[in-house]
């Protein structure tokens, strides 16, 4: 027994094929503006008052490629023209000695005082003297110990503490991103 599907209330039911070809046949369209829309205005005209401004007609939207995603406001696309002080360089555009990578400045270190010089010289040169004293298979004497121990950790501690001292400015939150 055949029926017709009806939900309740006497409306038919939604024809999905129907749904899909519309979906299609519309894609990449510009809906319509709604009744009372003012048009875009350029944005040259964007600090004119609004009686100096004289809507430009639409010009013709090229046809949109098949697997076309975007859709674009009224005045902005791809193809419209462009603000030559404002456009990015092209590959075109370098000559061969500006194209290449990015190379970035060397970093200015500030200069290092006696006290900093000398503690780096401890940090590194403890571990050194006894790395040196085991494969010359000196005598692990009691100076030879202290010295190579005492003296990396008396440069750590230095240096971490001069580290602290440097800016005293609690307001200023740091550098951050300089854009």
């Amino acid at each position: 027994m055949a029926e017709h599907e009806e939900s309740s209330g006497g409306v038919p039911p939604l024809d999905e094929e129907a749904a899909w070809a519309a979906i299609v046949a519309g894609y990449g369209q510009e809906p319509p503006d709604p009744p009372g829309a003012r048009p875009f205005r350029p944005i040259e005209n964007l600090m004119l008052p609004e009686e100096d401004v004289k809507p430009e007609p639409p010009a013709a939207a090229p046809p949109a490629a098949l697997g076309s995603s975007v859709v674009f406001a009224p005045g902005v696309g791809v193809e419209g023209p462009r603000d030559h002080a404002l456009a990015e360089p092209e590959d075109d555009d370098l000559t061969p000695a500006e194209e290449g990578h990015f190379v970035p400045p060397e970093p200015e270190l500030p200069p290092a005082d006696t006290t900093a010089k000398f503690a780096w010289l401890a940090v590194v040169g403890g571990p050194v003297l006894l790395l040196l004293a085991v494969l010359l298979q000196w005598d692990m004497t009691w100076w030879l110990t202290t010295l190579g121990i005492g003296g990396f950790l008396g440069g750590f501690a230095t240096l971490v503490a001069r580290m602290s001292q440097g800016d005293d400015d609690e307001d200023d939150p740091g550098r951050g991103a300089v854009v």
